[in-house]
C-alpha cells in the first residue's frame, strides 16, 4: 500500500526517538508524511534520527504528562510543519508489581504518561482537525488490555485499558466533525525498552517464553506495528473508528475471551 492520502500530511509520533515509534515515524516519513517525533530524554537518538531522515522530520522535546509542555510543543510543531493532521499516541511507560506490592508514585507515573499524557496530546490536536473536519488519532495500547498472563502487569494493563476506552469516547465524540479514532495493542516487542538493563540469556528466554504463547511463534518487530500504524492513520482504514487492532501473533494465554 501506498497510502497516498498521508502524502504531506504532518503526523506526530510521540516517544518517537527509539523502538516502535521510530519505526513508525519512519513509515510515515517513507509515505510522503512530515513527521514530527517526540521525545522527552533521549536526545542523542532523536537527533540521530533527525540526520538519516531529513528536512521532512523533525524532533520536539516536551514530557506529555505536562501539559504546559505539550502545549509548547505543538505551538513548535504549528511553526514548524502547521496544524497536526494524524496524531500517534505512542509514549508509554511500563513498571511492573504484584498487587499486593502496589506503589503509588510508581501506579501514579504510568498513569500520567500512558492516560493523561494522551489525553493532553488530544486535547491539543483537535482543535485544527475540527476546524479541517478531518483527523485521525492512534492510540497506542497494548494486548495486557485483554488481560493476558503475564505476571507483575496488572496496574499496567489498567491504564491501558483506560486508554482504550478514551479511545472509544474519542471515536464516539469526534465522529460528527470527521475525526476517527483507533487503537493499536501490540504484544511483546522486542525494543531498547523491553530488553535494556537484561542479560542476552535472559532476552533470549523471555522470546521464547513469547514464542510458545503465540499461535504464530511471533516475537514483535518495531516494523510489524509501523505497518499497522500506517493502516489506522490512512483513509484506507474509513470507516473503521472506536477500534482496537491486537498484534500479538495470536496469544494463547488470555485470562478472558471477552473484552
Amino acid at each position: 500500500m501506498t497510502y497516498e492520502d498521508l502524502r504531506g500530511k504532518v503526523v506526530l509520533v510521540t516517544g518517537g526517538s527509539r523502538g516502535i515509534g521510530r519505526a513508525m515515524a519512519l513509515a510515515f516519513l517513507g509515505a510522503g508524511a512530515r513527521v514530527a517525533v517526540n521525545y522527552k530524554t533521549h536526545e542523542a537518538a532523536a537527533r540521530d534520527l533527525r540526520q538519516k531522515a531529513g528536512s521532512d522530520l523533525g524532533i520536539f522535546q516536551a514530557d506529555v504528562s505536562v501539559r504546559e509542555e505539550v502545549k509548547n510543543m505543538f505551538l513548535e510543531i504549528k511553526k514548524s510543519f502547521g496544524d497536526v493532521d494524524v496524531l500517534v499516541n505512542n509514549a508509554g511507560v511500563m513498571k511492573t508489581s504484584t498487587i499486593d506490592s502496589f506503589d503509588e508514585k510508581l501506579f501514579m507515573d504510568m498513569f500520567r504518561v500512558n492516560v493523561l499524557g494522551t489525553i493532553y496530546c488530544t486535547l491539543e490536536a483537535l482543535p485544527a482537525m475540527k476546524k479541517k473536519h478531518h483527523g485521525s488519532i492512534v492510540n497506542v495500547t497494548s494486548n495486557a488490555v485483554l488481560g493476558t498472563a503475564v505476571a507483575g502487569t496488572t496496574y499496567y494493563a489498567m491504564t491501558k485499558a483506560a486508554v482504550m476506552m478514551f479511545t472509544r469516547r474519542l471515536a464516539f465524540e469526534g465522529g460528527s466533525n470527521g475525526i476517527r479514532a483507533n487503537a493499536l495493542a501490540p504484544g511483546w516487542t522486542e525494543t531498547d525498552m523491553t530488553v535494556a538493563g537484561r542479560a542476552e540469556e535472559e532476552v533470549a528466554k523471555t522470546k521464547r517464553s513469547y514464542v510458545e504463547k503465540t499461535s504464530l511463534g511471533y516475537v514483535g518487530k518495531p516494523e510489524d506495528m509501523a505497518k499497522l500504524a500506517l493502516f489506522l492513520a490512512s483513509d484506507d482504514s474509513w470507516p473503521m473508528t472506536g477500534q482496537m487492532l491486537v498484534a500479538d501473533g495470536g496469544r494463547l494465554d488470555n485470562l478472558s475471551h471477552s473484552l
